[in-house]
């Protein structure tokens, strides 16, 4: 395993590897690995030939009163989660190296980047999506994997690969959880403990609404759903929502797959989770 910290040698090393028939995969994070990031590098591992982890926690995707000087940053376990797990190459940038002080250039993917998440975090999708596009160009990368859990930032990073022409393609991965059905987050560990089990009620809810939804109309999913979210002892919600799963827009009666996407404050934590719903299938 090697570590990179220039974007500009990562960028030669990759165009190397192309030269000479290597797949690359690509798992971009933001470090504090866990359980769900490794899975991500599982797949890779199992598809390219070279796998690439960046590990660059990205200042333009957080706002002005969030979290960015006290994200957790654990490089020397993360270092130990990559060797663990295979990594060929991690890359770990500067925010210098990577948003110098003339970087004037950022994508916007509209009308999915102000919904949900977006309407809360303003300019948080610019920030994502710039990044990611970075950091495609710079791992010359075949592949890149995503977990499920942030389906938005999923969903608006297809977007943009789409609309820009990017020869990548995203592979999307299951949401990784907890024996309790807690989905793991490297926020997880802000939570104190009896704030952690007011959380595990969180993908017990979305699940049963899962059931709801193959029988029953779409106001009762989610009027149940948002009355027992509301009674998570020390919640407070910023939306539930339920969206088509294959362009975030606001399901109707006529969904048969949908998404309901959650953003829930736990204390001083903010947690987001979300469950694929089916609608059930009639036998003929």
């Amino acid at each position: 395993m090697r570590i990179v910290k220039s974007a500009s040698l990562m960028q030669k090393i990759a165009l190397e590897h192309i030269k000479n028939g290597d797949e690359i995969g690509l798992v971009p994070t933001m470090g504090a690995l866990h359980d769900g990031h490794a899975s991500l590098i599982a797949r890779s591992e199992k598809n390219d030939d070279i796998t690439i982890v960046s590990i660059f926690v990205n200042p333009t995707q957080f706002g002005p009163k969030e979290d960015y000087l006290k994200y957790p940053r654990t490089v020397k376990e993360d270092l130990e989660i990559c060797k663990e797990n295979h990594v060929d190459y991690v890359f770990m940038p500067s925010v210098n190296d990577m948003f110098p002080a003339e970087h004037k250039t950022f994508i916007e993917v509209k009308i999915l980047q102000d919904i949900l998440c977006g309407k809360f975090r303003q300019d948080h999708f610019r920030g994502v999506v710039t990044v990611v596009a970075k950091l495609f160009n710079i791992s010359c990368a075949d592949r890149s994997y995503f977990g499920m859990k942030d389906f938005q930032q999923l969903k608006i990073v297809e977007r943009m690969v789409k609309d820009l022409n990017f020869k990548i393609k995203i592979i999307p991965c299951p949401i990784i959880r907890e024996k309790s059905g807690l989905a793991i987050s490297s926020r997880n560990s802000y939570l104190s403990a009896k704030e952690k089990k007011s959380s595990e009620n969180i993908s017990r809810i979305l699940r049963e609404a899962s059931e709801d939804f193959k029988t029953k109309n779409l106001s009762f999913v989610k009027r149940s759903a948002l009355n027992k979210l509301k009674k998570i002892p020390g919640s407070k919600i910023d939306y539930a929502e339920i969206v088509n799963f294959s362009d975030l827009s606001f399901a109707d009666k006529n969904t048969e797959k949908a998404v309901f996407a959650v953003a829930i404050w736990i204390g001083k934590t903010r947690l987001i989770d979300n469950f694929v719903m089916l609608k059930q299938t009639q036998n003929i």
